[in-house]
């Protein structure tokens, strides 16, 4: 196959995520895709390239550096020759590639759960030629997408035309975990302190509103383990807004080993109010828990209500994914379960030719379930 067979595809970011991403997109035959990686460091980027090169194959990722802010020669070239940005930077970087992006004319792709900037994204996408998926990765992402699914069926099945509730429930999890915490690192620990204390978007009673996270603490079993789960910020992605007037009830929540949000809900009390209480949160976090590799995500989503003949009825779908061989390389439960999301995105808009902005809501339900990336990283839901 030749390169101008192949589609191009930039990467930003050489982290754990992107490096997952680049190793997926080389190893679908469905999909083939010439990848070039961009990174603050040059030797990052090469070791994600490293990484999603499998034996024999050939050309391998291209690597180059990005600089911190504004661009460099490096960049624009890549940017020239590319179909499609995939922003896997944290995500007060999402504005500025996505302004790369339209500049270039190129799809843009991002994972961020950051409400502020998925907003300003958004205006920036209105009328462009070319499109910009938001949150598309795990939560937000996947979990909004099965959802939805869950709705299309339960108001098809049921004979409605809406629903009392729909729950979506992500913990990207240690297998063990230890006191006092009850936590351990599975990925970058950038951004979770934020989702503990940036309002969280829920709808109650058919009113959209901005709540306090962690502040509607449950327990939950997922195929039969138990977790507890609590409010956070940004998973609910734009479902609120989408599906105003048929839900009653509706939230995103994350999901945790027992006893973590006890232990957060005290460094938050001793840290006391403040503008950095996020940034305060995360030092503290960061210094106390450890990194591992021992990783687990647990899914639940569920829509509940009554049918046309009165009756309640409920669709749930919970399980957990492990981790998972590709290519000869191993990928951790949170690096697979992210990078599919993204990547089945990509595959969805570039075989579909889709324009503008595009949110969770507005993804073929069917199609993106049943695809490659997907069923690889998620298997069959039970």
């Amino acid at each position: 196959m030749t390169a101008t067979d192949r589609h191009h595809v930039f990467i930003a970011g050489g982290g754990g995520i992107g490096r997952a991403l680049a190793l997926l997109l080389r190893n679908e035959p469905t999909l083939p895709c010439a990848v070039t990686i961009g990174d603050l460091s040059l030797d990052a980027a090469r070791s994600a390239a490293e990484f999603a090169t499998a034996d024999g194959e050939d050309p391998p990722p291209v690597a180059i550096a990005m600089p911190a802010d504004g661009v460099s020669a490096e960049l624009t070239a890549a940017l020239s020759s590319a179909d499609a940005i995939i922003d896997c930077l944290p995500g007060a970087q999402a504005p500025r590639m996505a302004r790369l992006a339209l500049e270039h004319g190129l799809h843009y792709l991002n994972l961020t759960e950051y409400v502020r900037e998925t907003e300003e994204i958004q205006g920036l996408a209105q009328g462009a030629s070319t499109c910009f998926a938001l949150q598309c990765g795990l939560a937000p992402g996947y979990i909004n997408v099965l959802a939805n699914s869950l709705f299309e069926r339960a108001c098809e099945t049921w004979e409605v035309n809406g629903v009392d509730s729909i729950a979506m429930r992500v913990g990207a999890l240690t297998r063990h975990a230890t006191a006092p915490h009850f936590y351990g690192w599975t990925w970058s620990p950038v951004g979770v302190a934020t989702e503990y204390v940036e309002d969280a978007i829920v709808v109650r009673e058919g009113e959209t509103l901005r709540v306090k996270s962690l502040s509607e603490r449950r327990t939950l079993l997922v195929d039969g383990r138990q977790f507890e789960e609590d409010l956070t910020s940004g998973g609910a992605a734009d479902l609120p807004t989408a599906l105003a007037g048929r839900v009653r009830h509706l939230d995103y929540k994350t999901l945790r080993h027992l006893g973590h949000y006890a232990w957060v809900d005290r460094q938050l009390a001793e840290i006391g109010a403040g503008t950095d209480r996020a940034a305060r949160l995360q030092e503290r976090m960061e210094a106390a828990i450890p990194h591992c590799d021992d990783d687990e995500v647990a899914i639940f989503a569920s829509v509940e209500g009554l049918d046309s003949q009165g009756r309640r009825r409920a669709l749930r779908r919970g399980w957990v994914c492990d981790p998972i061989e590709v290519g000869g390389r191993h990928l951790r439960a949170i690096q697979s379960t992210t990078a599919a999301g993204v990547a089945e995105t990509l595959r969805l808009i570039l075989e579909r030719g889709l324009t503008g902005p595009l949110l969770q809501s507005q993804i073929p339900t069917r199609e993106y379930l049943s695809g490659p990336f997907v069923r690889l990283a998620f298997g069959l839901p039970r």
